[in-house]
């Protein structure tokens, strides 16, 4: 089939590979909610007008040479082919936000697992919810990763206060360390060592993870073919400054401190609730993060960078890290965010998100992306649960004029049973959690779990704050 455009077959990252694999066939779907009832022309012409449907990515099939090697061919968008619109009514005209919440999540459930996407058009589709003014924005990870996705999602917003204004995007990418200034050479060389040391000691964990190294079996935990069982979706809402609260009460402590603090207490209080006196004190609960490779500055110019049409940003620039947890009970809430901030500090020194990219760019090229994907498969299949944290912008946005009230995120085809992504927007944080419903029969307790634990982490911090100023 010859390209209708006169560009050149693109051939695919080392990570697209990886992602079009049968074992990690991974699907992002967005979710984008707005206060009014939504036209669907309007709809149709507010993307095809957009970055998306001018980025190279998202205007490509995906193609096979004659030695069978993936390549991208650009080509035209038929709009009509990549709107979807769902037809779901309402149970009852007095439906609340938990009813449209639950019906929009159920959608969400099915999706993941009984829909994949067509390679007769671009990897990518948006189902309009007309009901629920909400829509679901499908997109297949090979053609990029979730700071990626964001800015095609904001690419096609207005800030609220100012209709005339872009949105932007500051998310917390990796610093450069070369730019570190007013270290002494001790500091200099004691953190070069703690550096070598601790990426040698939590790289060789992820390779232990690849073989045969794995979690005990817990009341949550999931395993080989797990991501084709069906699935459960719930939401846990949190505010950032609740979130905010708790980071001053501990020093120098960052929001993703709190999160994974908060991801720890929740399970711990969940498991304790399913399987009491079941675990060990301290039983390990390991998880996979995924952790953007971007350095902050490069994000701040993301989306300019995609208007210009530049390759440099585009596709998936991420890695992972193992994010151990502990099943702890009766201890004080702010010692989860300690532990996780402990944990989260020598991490943030170390190399081993880089490692896992570069080994598995280094693993596609030799043993290719077979070899590649099942080495990947057996880390998920090791681990409890998968993890994403993405910085969604701060402000109130608007599509097409219409105000928009929530922003979430989650990623189908994983073998844990349960998946945890969080996307914050204007004030606020709301986690999808994703679960295998025949092991995790019910994330909306869970998600309360999360959702309790971080008020009890705010009433500590409070009531920390209150006793320094007695004294």
């Amino acid at each position: 089939m010859a390209s209708p455009v006169n560009v050149p077959d693109e051939p695919l990252t080392p990570a697209g590979r990886l992602f079009l694999r049968p074992e990690a066939n991974t699907i992002v779907h967005c979710v984008l909610g707005v206060k009014h009832h939504m036209d669907i022309d309007t709809i149709k012409t507010t993307i095809k007008n957009s970055l998306m449907c001018r980025n190279p990515r998202f205007c490509s099939l995906l193609v096979h040479d004659k030695n069978g090697l993936e390549h991208w061919r650009r080509t035209e968008i038929d709009i009509d082919k990549h709107v979807i619109l769902v037809d779901t009514p309402m149970a009852s005209p007095a439906a609340g936000d938990d009813d449209v919440e639950k019906i929009v999540n159920d959608y969400l459930a099915e999706l993941s697992i009984s829909s994949p996407l067509s390679t007769d058009k671009p990897l990518w589709e948006v189902h309009v919810m007309m009901e629920q003014k909400c829509a679901i924005f499908r997109l297949h990870h090979a053609l990029g990763d979730g700071i990626t996705v964001m800015s095609m999602l904001l690419g096609m917003c207005k800030k609220a206060e100012d209709p005339e204004a872009a949105p932007t995007l500051v998310a917390g990418g990796r610093k450069n360390w070369r730019r570190e200034k007013g270290k002494n050479w001790r500091e200099v060389l004691v953190g070069f060592f703690k550096t070598v040391w601790f990426s040698f000691v939590f790289c060789s964990q992820l390779v232990l993870r690849c073989l045969w190294a794995c979690d005990r079996k817990t009341v949550i935990s999931g395993g080989e073919g797990v991501e084709f069982w069906p699935r459960k979706v719930a939401t846990a809402k949190f505010y950032i400054e609740d979130m905010k609260i708790v980071k001053e009460a501990i020093a120098n402590a960052t929001i993703n401190d709190v999160l994974f603090g908060m991801i720890s207490a929740g399970l711990s209080r969940y498991l304790n609730y399913r399987s009491p006196n079941s675990l060990e004190n301290g039983q390990q609960i390991t998880g996979v993060a995924m952790v953007n490779l971007r350095e902050t500055s490069a994000l701040q110019n993301l989306i300019e960078t995609m208007r210009k049409n530049l390759g440099s940003r585009r596709g998936n620039k991420l890695g992972v890290f193992l994010l151990p947890t502990y099943y702890q009970t009766n201890i004080d809430p702010l010692q989860y965010v300690k532990r996780a901030k402990a944990l989260i500090d020598l991490k943030k020194q170390t190399l081993e998100a880089y490692f896992s990219s570069k080994v598995a760019d280094l693993a596609i090229s030799l043993l290719g992306p077979k070899a590649a994907s099942m080495l990947n498969y057996r880390i998920h299949c090791n681990t409890t649960f998968v993890i994403s944290n993405v910085v969604g912008p701060k402000e109130e946005l608007t599509i097409a004029g219409n105000p928009i009230t929530f922003l979430r995120c989650i990623t189908s085809s994983l073998p844990q049973a349960l998946a945890m992504h969080m996307v914050s927007y204007a004030g606020r944080a709301d986690m999808q959690i994703g679960v295998a419903k025949d092991i995790i029969p019910d994330p909306e307790f869970l998600a309360k779990c999360f959702e309790d634990s971080l008020l009890e982490m705010k009433e500590a911090a409070l009531a920390t704050k209150c006793v320094s100023r007695k004294n």
